[in-house]
């Protein structure tokens, strides 16, 4: 568990309790945004794992967390399955950045991920999860293989966006067909809640590339969607994204 507190006209740490294979490293002071890396020191997921992250960026504390690196959801034994929750909540007048690196998907994989996020009325929001189906380099498919992903974003305890997947089986053939995802090998879910979110909206539709969409879906709520042919080509897009929504605090792992 951590929080960011406002103190000294800018965030600090405010709470940080931790055990297991989850920790939590704070790379620099900055007098505005508290900056946290999660490392997995088990070095993936599988079967029969279960990981819980749990955030706060108190009122009017800014609080950005990212990966050290891309999380890999290794093959599980028949019958297990590995599980992944994260809870974040976004307090009065307080920014939350949460830029978690790919999530990539190994073939005979069982995966369930949740991510909660309770937003006050005033709170702003940059999220992103990056996916991988495989790893384009080894030539990997993922033939057998289960995911199953939930997104649920509530503001004054009222839903705000939800999302859901599943994915089960033969995934790349699924993947395959064109009004699915027509072969793309990564996908990134984009979620910007924030009072400019209609004026960032041309410039974002701008950066995507054509397998992509962006959507005005609230009055300070912007969603986007992107399909990728692999994660290399996701970053290419989403690190300048990134960079101009976060206000040019993009995480520096997410650079190398």
């Amino acid at each position: 568990m951590v929080s960011a507190k406002a103190a000294r006209g800018g965030s600090t740490i405010g709470e940080l309790r931790q055990s297991g294979a989850m920790k939590l490293l704070f790379p620099r002071p900055d007098p505005a945004l508290l900056q946290a890396i999660v490392i997995n020191s088990a070095g993936g997921i599988t079967g029969g794992d279960s990981f819980a992250l749990t955030a706060r960026a108190e009122a009017q504390a800014a609080l950005s967390l990212t990966t050290q690196a891309a999380e890999r959801a290794y093959r599980a034994q028949p019958g297990q399955v590995a599980a992944l929750r994260n809870t974040l909540t976004v307090d009065t007048g307080a920014t939350l950045h949460w830029l978690p690196q790919e999530t990539i998907l190994y073939d005979g994989c069982a995966l369930r991920r949740h991510l909660t996020v309770d937003l006050a009325q005033d709170a702003s929001l940059l999220l992103v999860e990056p996916l991988v189906f495989g790893r384009a380099a080894m030539g990997e498919a993922l033939r057998h293989a289960y995911f199953r992903d939930r997104i649920e974003v509530n503001r004054a305890g009222q839903p705000l966006f939800h999302d859901a997947m599943t994915l089960s089986g033969d995934v790349t053939a699924h993947l395959a067909a064109p009004h699915i995802a027509a072969g793309a090998g990564a996908l990134a879910t984009l979620i910007y809640v924030a009072p400019d979110a209609e004026a960032r909206l041309p410039r974002l539709r701008a950066q995507l590339p054509d397998s992509a969409g962006a959507s005005l879906i609230g009055p300070d709520l912007l969603v986007a969607r992107i399909l990728a042919a692999d994660s290399f080509d996701l970053r290419q897009s989403l690190v300048p994204i990134l960079g101009a929504l976060s206000g040019d605090t993009l995480p520096r792992s997410w650079m190398t």
